[in-house]
């Protein structure tokens, strides 16, 4: 379905900026809800949405905001804000309540100074097609566990990690990108691949069919989910939660 608006994203030092404009109606809310939790999933320390060319009419679902700032404090656990300097859209979001859920600036660097970036541990790598990667992938986890000062994490992590890595191996044809974060005791487990087709949770009624491997992951997790990403793939996606951190 063709929509009227436009979703540009720069990267920044500090964020990416996700340049917004056309015209908010129901047909476009799934394209802008969609296209803002893609760019996400490539991993920015922080997203803003210049919306000051985007027309926001009265019954546009500008709702659609405080759903993307809820998803992305879930995962990948980013702060979001909004930019405009439209009295229009002041006065829709603040009738409606929508300020009291997402940051509004009137200017980028001040949504970035603004925005509380949680102090985050960060390790990435790639694991080529072989054998091994898996083995190395849960070595991996388990050094930043024990160099982050999470050990407690470092079980659940690692049966986590070696599912996502070996489920990448088994469907898609990518070499696994393995993605840590570690903010205030949430450690999310993520693994990206260039396969758009998202990871889905089956009823299992025989332990021979597959997918008991995401099952694990759901049982296990605090929370989990396959997200897209706007450069292209997905990201399939754990959290756990520390007792060691405040």
């Amino acid at each position: 379905m063709t929509t009227g608006i436009t979703l540009e994203p720069s990267v920044r030092l500090a964020s990416t900026l996700v340049t917004v404009t056309g015209e908010l109606d129901l047909t476009g809310y799934g394209f802008l809800r969609d296209g803002l939790l893609k760019i996400a999933a490539d991993g920015p320390p922080g997203l803003i949405a210049d919306i000051d060319g985007l027309h926001i009419g009265e019954l546009s679902p500008a709702a659609v905001f405080p759903l993307v700032a809820r998803r992305l404090g879930t995962w990948p656990g980013i702060p979001f804000s909004l930019v405009t300097r439209q009295p229009a859209h002041l006065d829709t979001f603040h009738r409606s309540g929508i300020d009291r859920f997402v940051a509004v600036h009137a200017g980028v660097e001040t949504a970035e100074q603004r925005q509380a970036i949680p102090i985050r541990r960060c390790a990435q790598r790639v694991f080529g097609r072989t054998d091994s990667a898996t083995k190395l992938a849960r070595a991996f986890l388990r050094d930043r566990t024990t160099d982050w000062d999470v050990p407690d994490l470092s079980y659940d992590g690692t049966l986590i990690v070696g599912e996502l890595v070996g489920n990448a191996l088994q469907h898609t044809t990518s070499s696994p990108e393995v993605r840590l974060d570690l903010r205030r005791g949430l450690l999310t487990v993520a693994v990206a691949d260039d396969s758009p087709q998202p990871a889905t949770l089956l009823e299992r009624t025989d332990l021979r069919d597959p997918g008991l491997g995401l099952r694990i992951i759901a049982q296990t997790a605090q929370a989990w989910g396959s997200s897209r990403r706007w450069s292209g793939g997905k990201v399939v996606w754990a959290t756990l939660i520390s007792a060691r951190q405040p």
